[in-house]
């Protein structure tokens, strides 16, 4: 029998790389597609050769310019709400009971490792939720204060995901290298139980 069923392998790569799209999509929001600094590139650009607009005309530019990168947010949120629903489904299979049934007898870093996988679980779900209920705050007649307070908790729980995603990463080559060789390759290939 695998460790590692093929829907969970399969289920992890595409969330890594529909997770990294997300992050990517926001920190090009906030350095090279930034609104308020290519509109102060625009003004200043157009003021250059002789064109006068107005700040405001400016921003809608700039957010013009990166209105298509912001649809690919959206586009993999989607997906990551597809992903959460799958992942909730795997835990109810053979292999996803597997991983936690024994969690009391595990060591103590076993147990965190674990429970850590279950937190960002959390994260990710409440980062689905909140990013639907952003983006369709208008649909369920949310006011428009609450739809900026849960803004700041997406924001907040992005801020988890960005931390999680190079400790994963640095824990896993660190496993590989110490008392779980072959942990990277089981996530391919499957492993032996």
């Amino acid at each position: 029998m695998q460790k590692w069923s093929f829907n969970f392998r399969l289920w992890h790569w595409i969330n890594a790389i529909v997770v990294m799209g997300l992050i990517g999509t926001v920190l090009l929001r906030k350095s090279f597609l930034s609104w308020r600094t290519n509109s102060e590139i625009i003004l200043q650009k157009l003021s250059e050769i002789n064109i006068d607009i107005s700040a405001e005309q400016a921003k809608v530019i700039a957010k013009a310019i990166r209105a298509p990168m912001w649809e690919w947010h959206y586009i993999l949120g989607y997906a990551l709400g597809a992903l959460v629903i799958w992942r909730i489904v795997l835990f109810f299979t053979p292999s996803g009971r597997r991983s936690y049934q024994h969690l009391k007898e595990e060591n103590f870093h076993k147990k965190i490792v674990k429970l850590s996988y279950l937190f960002i679980y959390v994260i990710l779900f409440m980062m689905t939720v909140s990013g639907f209920i952003m983006y369709f705050y208008d649909t369920i007649r949310l006011a428009k204060e609450t739809a900026h307070d849960i803004k700041e908790l997406h924001e907040l729980l992005y801020y988890v995901v960005l931390y999680f995603l190079p400790l994963h990463i640095i824990g896993v080559f660190i496993a590989e290298n110490r008392d779980e060789k072959g942990i990277l390759s089981d996530m391919v290939n499957g492993g032996k139980q």
